[in-house]
């Protein structure tokens, strides 16, 4: 089905220039050091594609102009969407950053993945991941921004899961911070020229911070040497995965400030008779914008545009911190719930993709669809195979308008773990059961009758709820680490 997207006007580039540090942050190429298991390269491919997959933090539903967003200016994300496709049913991993990663980067979802929580969130040596598939294939894999599942000496560092350069937060607390006193890259402490103050108590203290003098945003070095890194000469396709923080909240912010949104200029909103913070979440979405803008520009200038597929989406529902309220902007539109809910609106986001040439321009489609499924979608794109188990199944064909010959899942699953917050979900076709463990209470939705989960009909549908109950206990696996079906799931054990 096509549908045509009305573009937002133009927002002015609000880009800040960096000068000495530059230099140091040009992401440059070098062999992969630490590799945990062989890779056989076998160089460049002109049929394959280029890969860039950008995520942003916390970014509602409902935060863009082609999702229903009126007042929040995002002119370039709905212009891919007007040349690439939109999926109107695509969800996240999870409802919190690290699991939710987890899963896009492992095609694995909640109750089989590693990590299944914001705590003991390191990649393990044994996770295949989508780096090294791609290097298998002979790409090129790199990674700009936040990374949050492994820092230094450990398994989940992006040098021991296959990337083979990498710049910006390996600590996703760290990663609060717009103004850090560092960055990491390639295992070495690129230092800023920031100063900032440590949070000194709960789960934030020696690694959240906010800074007292702010000089170097790092949300615009990661696009600076995003554009240098696209201009280096190559001799083979390559995979960059984009992890940006916004609109994340620095959560230490108010150390400093007086709301957590940190952004070097309010733009166009600095007039608006909004909260102060509203007005800063919104320019870090146009700023995020423009900047997504440049990149696809930059693909243009070079000649790559027509050989780079660029994916645009969220690791999950809008936040209510740093000072902001979702339903200020009505970020999760018609959806219930935010980041950490299991409803649709912490789960359910943004998802555009671009491939000229390949994905028919202004297309929607509304195939539910995971974090899970990239693995496999990106494995049938570049010709990988091999028999490493994934919970996804690959949507090239509707990518490509060959909606006929797409496969479907049975059912898509999540768990979610940290505190009062502990539930598990389960959509199948336009069926949403919900189990939430604090109460022990079940709750059954008709999506395509109650996109915003309003009455939970569990009592009139028994067979259904049964059945998707059959689905949980399928999905759930119990190990070492993760509890005993009808124990609370803590993040913590």
């Amino acid at each position: 089905m096509k549908t045509k997207i009305k573009l937002a006007n133009t927002f002015p580039h609000l880009h800040i220039m960096k000068n000495f540090l530059l230099a140091l942050i040009l992401f440059s190429l070098f062999a992969c050091k630490n590799e945990k298991k062989p890779v056989v390269e076998t160089g460049f491919v002109s049929s394959k594609p280029n890969v860039i997959y950008i995520l942003a933090d916390d970014l509602g539903y409902g935060d863009l102009g082609s999702y229903g967003q009126e007042k929040i200016k995002t002119p370039n994300l709905d212009r891919m969407a007007e040349e690439g496709i939109r999926f109107t049913d695509h969800y996240a991993g999870n409802t919190v950053c690290a699991p939710s990663r987890v899963s896009f980067l492992t095609g694995l979802h909640q109750g089989h993945a590693t990590v299944r929580g914001n705590k003991n969130n390191i990649l393990k040596d044994a996770d295949f991941t989508m780096a090294e598939m791609f290097r298998l294939s002979g790409y090129s894999t790199d990674l700009i921004g936040k990374w949050g599942l492994g820092e230094v000496g450990t398994t989940g560092e992006p040098s021991k899961q296959g990337f083979d350069n990498y710049f910006g937060y390996l600590h996703q607390t760290r990663a609060h911070n717009y103004y850090p006193e560092f960055l990491m890259q390639d295992g070495v402490k690129i230092p800023l020229n920031n100063k900032v103050v440590m949070a000194d108590s709960g789960y934030a203290n020696g690694v959240g911070s906010s800074a007292t003098q702010k000089n170097d945003y790092s949300h615009s070095m990661f696009i600076d040497s995003t554009l240098s890194y696209l201009e280096k000469p190559k001799d083979r396709p390559f995979f960059l995965y984009l992890p940006l923080t916004i609109p994340h909240a620095n959560n230490e912010g108010t150390l400093t400030a007086d709301h957590g949104m940190e952004v070097p200029d309010l733009g166009i909103y600095s007039n608006e008779v909004w909260p102060e913070a509203e007005k800063a979440k919104a320019a870090m979405i146009t700023l995020m914008d423009a900047d997504v803008g440049r990149i696809i520009e930059k693909l243009k200038e070079l000649g790559l545009d027509e050989n780079t597929f660029v994916i645009f989406t969220s690791d999950n529902g809008p936040h209510k911190e740093g000072g902001v309220d979702p339903d200020f902007f009505d970020s999760n539109g018609k959806l219930r719930g935010k980041k950490r809910d299991l409803y649709e609106g912490g789960i359910r986001v943004p998802f555009i993709a671009r491939w000229p040439g390949k994905i028919e321009a202004n297309t929607e489609a509304d195939l539910p669809t995971a974090f899970w499924d990239m693995l496999p979608t990106f494995a049938e794109v570049i010709g990988h195979s091999d028999n490493r188990k994934s919970d996804g199944i690959s949507f090239l064909p509707t990518l490509l308008g060959n909606t006929e010959a797409q496969k479907k899942h049975d059912y898509l699953y999540w768990e979610f773990a940290e505190g009062n917050h502990d539930a598990q979900a389960v959509r199948s076709e336009n069926w949403k059961l919900i189990h939430i463990y604090k109460t022990d209470t079940w709750e059954l939705y008709n999506l395509s009758k109650d996109i915003g989960e309003e009455n939970n009909i569990i009592t009139e549908y028994p067979k259904v709820a049964e059945k998707l109950k059959g689905f949980i206990d399928e999905a759930h696996v119990y190990d070492s680490v993760y509890p005993l079906e009808g124990e609370i799931l803590d993040s913590s054990k």
